[in-house]
């Protein structure tokens, strides 16, 4: 589709806005940004009709983006994007975000006027554990029949994070996310992965804090690895989301973001040392 644009005022202090990621783990630095297999008639619930989405074999590419920041216009706050799938736009591709999640109100204030994301308030809970990883040594597999032989514990991280949407006063479990180092972490030790400039462009908007259709570009200077890819469940819900949950648009958009960051992953990349640049956005009209 070609598309002419126009730039749209921000209010965000003076674009382009800096974001810069923080250490949370040894081995989760910045961001984790983890690709899925997403169903295209689920990404489809959240594509405005005037962009087409890309999909082979009923599925598309979408998934979630990670991020601690530590610097940022709005100060220190965690995000989660959950990104429905990738929407054509000649003469290339744009992702598109279910939904945005983040703790901080001016972070979401100004990602629901000035940039037209689907932004809500979250709380992010975050715990970390030591889980031991047993391995046992050929030398005493012997005694390990008489239950005499030796068992070598190497504890390793396992972060949790629980992310609760607020809506007001009341607030519904959305998922856990449990990332954890393993043995491709331990190959890799301290090797941080190259260093990497990028762009990901995305498509916003057509929301009713921002009724129009926007685009905008995050330029992203980080270190990148592969890591394993994260678990992610969904917490059982309680009487008190069911209670509260009231409007049924707002349940179904929420199920179908579930069902975003349940679908089948295929790839997680680790983002170190991240500084990204978010450019403001601008409007886009489908030419007649």
């Amino acid at each position: 589709m070609e598309v002419e644009e126009r730039n749209v005022s921000s209010g965000y202090a003076k674009p382009p806005w800096i974001f810069k990621g923080r250490q949370v783990t040894s081995y989760y630095c910045g961001a984790l940004y983890q690709i899925h297999l997403v169903k295209a008639s689920t990404a489809r619930a959240f594509i405005p009709k005037e962009f087409r989405l890309v999909e082979a074999f009923g599925y598309t590419l979408g998934g979630f983006f990670l991020a601690s920041y530590d610097d940022s216009p709005a100060g220190v706050f965690d995000e989660l994007v959950m990104i429905a799938g990738i929407v054509w736009n000649p003469p290339t591709s744009c992702a598109w975000a279910a939904r945005v999640l983040v703790n901080s109100n001016e972070a979401c204030h100004h990602g629901r006027k000035e940039v037209g994301l689907p932004s809500q308030f979250a709380r992010f809970s975050k715990k970390i554990t030591a889980v031991p990883k047993r391995k046992r040594e050929r030398a005493f597999g012997f005694l390990d029949t008489f239950g005499l032989g030796t068992t070598l514990s190497h504890p390793e991280d396992l972060m949790e994070v629980k992310v609760s949407e607020v809506d007001s006063a009341a607030s519904a479990n959305i998922c856990n996310i449990q990332i954890r180092s393993d043995e491709l972490e331990t190959k890799l030790g301290k090797w941080m992965g190259p260093a990497i400039k990028m762009s990901l462009p995305s498509f916003s908007g057509n929301t009713k804090f921002n009724p129009n259709l926007l685009k905008y570009s995050c330029h992203i200077h980080c270190r990148v690895r592969p890591v394993s890819p994260a678990v992610v469940s969904k917490p059982l819900e309680d009487e008190a989301d069911k209670n509260h949950t009231s409007q049924e648009s707002l349940e179904n958009e929420r199920r179908l973001s579930v069902a975003v960051m349940l679908s089948k992953p295929i790839i997680a990349l680790q983002f170190k040392d991240l500084t990204m640049q978010v450019e403001a956005p601008v409007v886009v009209h489908p030419s007649v």
